[in-house]
């Protein structure tokens, strides 16, 4: 098989970190040799860019600053680990890639999606996931369960009309890429949850032998 590039994606407390651990073990469970990174980070520098972007010493930063960043993260992850990856045949596996940029940087913050656009095409040219996998739950949810977690982040402590317009775009995005962007009903139970993650990525696998 071909190595593909898979993503994980959504807003605040809908259980990525325990469902990117599945789809972990369905990958390994299929003889599947991958790698798992992240957005914002990856790399040192993306790390570093990250705990700017996440940390509250420049709360207040300009809408326009955080995406560039996002951008300078997305850039050196490509470069450094995502494309390395891929042409030595293993799979990627990523918490959050450009689909949260149109997300929150879009949807969130307001930015001109024809803005986000130009800087997709020049900083990915024709390199998009084969996959994304979109956990979706209210946002009344996702943050309940978010605020049990740690301190909440520089975007964690946004109000919920920020979160409202986050998903929105998301589900946006979803309807007009359904073809590789699948949504799971992530209010739903934990085991159930699973089960739709394992019935899209067993699909995919199957697709692609």
């Amino acid at each position: 098989m071909t190595a593909k590039f898979i993503t994980l994606e959504g807003s605040e407390g809908v259980g990525k970190t325990t469902n990117l651990a599945h789809i972990q073990d369905l990958l390994a469970a299929n003889n599947i040799e991958f790698i798992v990174t992240r957005e914002p980070g990856g790399t040192e520098l993306g790390e570093q860019l990250r705990e700017l972007l996440l940390g509250h010493k420049h709360d207040g930063m300009a809408d326009e600053t955080e995406l560039l960043m996002m951008f300078a993260a997305r850039s050196e992850h490509l470069d450094k680990i995502i494309k390395p990856a891929l042409a030595k045949g293993q799979w990627v596996l990523c918490d959050r890639f450009t689909d949260a940029t149109y997300a929150y940087q879009g949807g969130g913050r307001g930015i001109d999606i024809e803005r986000i656009k130009i800087l997709e095409e020049y900083v990915q040219g024709d390199l998009h996931p084969d996959l994304t996998l979109l956990l979706d739950a209210p946002i009344e949810v996702g943050r309940e369960r978010a605020g049990k977690r740690s301190a909440p982040d520089r975007f964690e402590k946004e109000q919920a009309d920020f979160f409202n317009k986050v998903r929105d775009m998301y589900l946006l995005r979803a309807d007009q890429d359904s073809v590789r962007m699948k949504v799971v009903d992530a209010a739903a139970e934990l085991d159930d949850v699973k089960q739709q993650i394992t019935n899209y990525i067993e699909v995919f696998i199957q697709q692609e032998k």
